[in-house]
């Protein structure tokens, strides 16, 4: 016999658009991977990127971030809430990186404003969603007085 009713609440327009959002910064942050291993590999800046010419502050970054961005990128595709913890650790990396140390790794304004943007777009998405299952809760208890 058949249920009649779902086993899973049907899902709202916001985490739909959620979701393709999180898909979305998926995409993103895999190709901020591949351009950094593109870089450590020497395939991108006509080889003057190779990891061994690398000064030793670029190294760091380009390895730590190039270990980051697929990471976070698996766990956003998954919409696993550790992806966007590691999202949110390489993006406050390449900030630090252009914002507080500009001579080392040169400034880049651009990108540190989309990583702001796209921070503030994932903070309205999830105020959204606490008062969306904060209404949804009300809704449910009517035995309360």
């Amino acid at each position: 016999m058949v249920s009649d009713s779902p086993n899973m609440p049907r899902r709202t327009l916001t985490d739909t658009l959620f979701m393709l959002f999180l898909r979305l910064m998926a995409v993103v942050c895999l190709w901020f991977a591949l351009q950094y291993w593109a870089m450590v590999t020497g395939f991108s800046l006509g080889g003057r990127g190779r990891f061994d010419l690398l000064p030793p502050a670029w190294k760091a970054a380009a390895t730590a971030l190039a270990v980051m961005f697929p990471v976070a990128s698996v766990g956003l595709w998954m919409l696993a809430p550790w992806g966007a913890v590691v999202w949110v650790l390489a993006a406050a990396t390449e900030i630090a990186m252009h914002e507080f140390y500009p001579s080392i790794f040169g400034i880049n304004r651009l990108l540190v404003l989309t990583h702001v943007a796209v921070a503030a777009v994932y903070l309205v998405f999830q105020v959204a969603l606490f008062f969306q299952r904060r209404k949804q809760a009300r809704q449910v208890r009517t035995d309360l007085p």
